[in-house]
């Protein structure tokens, strides 16, 4: 396994150990900024494109680990 994949799953690890309402509050607080960054890019102002996908990827997880607790 290489580093870059490691630090991955360590990130969907954390997510793991959150509580079914903090995996929620943390999914909440990512897409609003997701959406802040979408607006900015919408108006030219986006000073970071790459947190857009970084963004997209941590919801992705949160939602494969809120779906997976719900099993």
């Amino acid at each position: 396994m290489t580093a870059k994949n490691a630090k991955k799953n360590s990130k969907a690890a954390e997510y793991r150990e959150l509580s079914s309402s903090d995996l929620q509050l943390k999914l909440h607080s990512v897409r609003e900024e997701l959406l802040n960054l979408r607006i900015q890019q919408a108006t030219g102002q986006v000073e970071n494109p790459v947190r857009l996908r970084v963004l997209r990827r941590q919801v992705a997880r949160l939602n494969t680990v809120a779906a997976e607790k719900t099993k």
